[in-house]
């Protein structure tokens, strides 16, 4: 696409909703201005390519396809059928995978659809067989009553939430922590690292029908070989989680024992994130789960959603592409860049570093709260996360940590030297923000103190360090 075209369709498509709503068209090119001139520093945002997001505004978006390709529940599907079918062997391609599902609307989609695929392959039960069937109107009350207590009363495993580890890990605020018995695997108290011997206690001891792994705030690589002889050793179903870096796995950045697809029965993940698509969810997996996980409509999603398929499928293109590969290597060289750059400074990071795209900074050295130096650090034009350490005392909404990531910034050209940049930028607004009081005095979690004037400055160097690297620089709204 040229430039000129790039630029024609974004602003022809604002003036077509200024004529509608305007105050939307202003949102939008707002977003568009604010993106430009602040360092995203979230681990799980990126920016998806022109092509991708052109993919997901069009008439595909008025379709139903309930179903799934060449077996739908609506007439007049085959144009859907084509991107999904695209997507999916993209997907295949992409990762090595025997088997793709891409009509996920989100990474907690994705997961759902795994868990009951599992839950319908593994557990076995009378009431779960005639639920198999479509007259499920034959299905007496008692049977409904079987079947729930059976799907229920399963066990999972999974890596604890301040660890690092994701709510729809079996945490209770979450689904499926009401639909699973689940127990968490933490890491080791000295270290931070992931203690695989005490992994497989745990599984032993609990024995789970589901042992999950992948993380959303955890910097280091995974040995998914050992998980995987972890779940087969005590008869589990073996899931990875790699929404957070699965570009790192398309990239090839993570191989053998580190790349998750063939060791685990069935790896959920986002498109966005790493892997620089739209919003979206997907779940691959072996041939024998293929059959449950392509019921996930209507099982647990709602109709598919047609446009982001076609947006999908664009982005798998890219990332099969062979730049895409280098791409998820700067993602891994800049986060080390940057955490060493942190701890030249004397931040404390857990795990001391990162071997991934992420840096999770625990800002008590600062006297902070992980919600006090998030705000602090977006006064100053930085974007970050708060975010759990191990055994946090502040628990998961003030938080110790923030967590910062390199794959947005990296997509926009920023290499090692603007990461030591960064993360001077970084240290100079925590170690410049003090802790406020409450009303009566006590130490408060939220407030904060930090000289607007030095914010300013900070946020007009970030400018400066962005400036030569322009985001989406085809693009011209005025």
């Amino acid at each position: 696409m040229s430039r000129n075209a790039e630029s024609t369709a974004f602003r022809s498509a604002l003036e077509v909703i200024r004529a509608v709503e305007p105050r939307v068209a202003d949102a939008i090119g707002a977003e568009l201005t604010d993106q430009r001139e602040s360092l995203k520093l979230i681990a799980s945002e990126n920016y998806a390519s022109p092509a991708t997001l052109l993919a997901m505004g069009n008439w595909f978006s008025d379709k139903y396809a309930e179903g799934t390709v060449g077996r739908r529940f609506y007439a007049g599907c085959q144009n859907v059928d084509t991107v999904e079918a695209l997507a999916a062997e993209h997907a295949r391609e992409l990762f090595g995978a025997a088997h793709a599902y891409v009509q996920p609307h989100s990474g907690i989609d994705a997961n759902l659809v795994a868990f009951w695929a599992v839950l319908a392959d593994r557990v076995e039960s009378p009431a779960l067989k005639k639920a198999q069937v479509r007259q499920v109107n034959d299905l007496t009350e008692a049977d409904w009553f079987a079947l729930r207590r059976e799907l229920g009363n399963q066990r999972m495993l999974g890596m604890s939430l301040d660890a690092g580890g994701h709510l729809t890990h079996g945490f209770r605020p979450n689904i499926s922590g009401k639909m699973f018995d689940q127990r968490s695997y933490g890491t080791d108290p000295a270290t931070g690292l992931i203690d695989y011997d005490r992994v497989a206690e745990a599984a032993r001891e609990f024995k789970p029908l589901i042992l999950v792994g992948g993380y959303s705030a955890y910097p280091r690589k995974v040995n998914f070989r050992i998980l995987r002889e972890i779940a087969d050793s005590v008869g589990a179903t073996f899931m990875v989680d790699m929404a957070h870096f699965a570009g790192l796995v398309a990239g090839k950045v993570f191989t053998g024992d580190f790349d998750p697809v063939p060791h685990a029965h069935i790896v959920t993940t986002t498109t966005h994130k790493s892997l620089r698509g739209p919003r979206g969810g997907m779940v691959l997996c072996q041939p024998e789960l293929a059959d449950q996980v392509d019921r996930g409509c209507p099982m647990v999603l709602g109709g598919p959603l047609p446009h982001v398929m076609a947006a999908k499928a664009v982005a798998l293109a890219e990332a099969r592409r062979p730049d895409f590969a280098d791409y998820a290597q700067r993602i891994v060289d800049n986060a080390q860049a940057l955490a060493e750059g942190l701890l030249r400074r004397g931040a404390k990071l857990v795990t001391g570093g990162t071997d991934n795209h992420l840096v999770l900074i625990d800002v008590s050295g600062y006297g902070l709260t992980g919600r006090q130096a998030e705000q602090a650090l977006l006064d100053s034009g930085i974007v970050t996360n708060r975010n759990s350490v191990p055994q946090d005392p502040n628990g998961a909404w003030y938080t110790s940590g923030i967590r910062i990531g390199t794959p947005a910034l990296t997509t926009r050209g920023l290499g090692i030297a603007e990461m030591d940049q960064t993360a001077e930028l970084i240290h100079t607004v925590l170690a410049q923000t003090t802790a406020g009081a409450n009303a009566d005095g006590t130490p408060s979690k939220a407030k904060y103190t930090l000289d607007p004037d030095l914010a300013d400055k900070i946020a007009r160097q970030a400018t400066d360090l962005l400036a030569p690297h322009p985001l989406y620089p085809a693009i011209d709204l005025s």
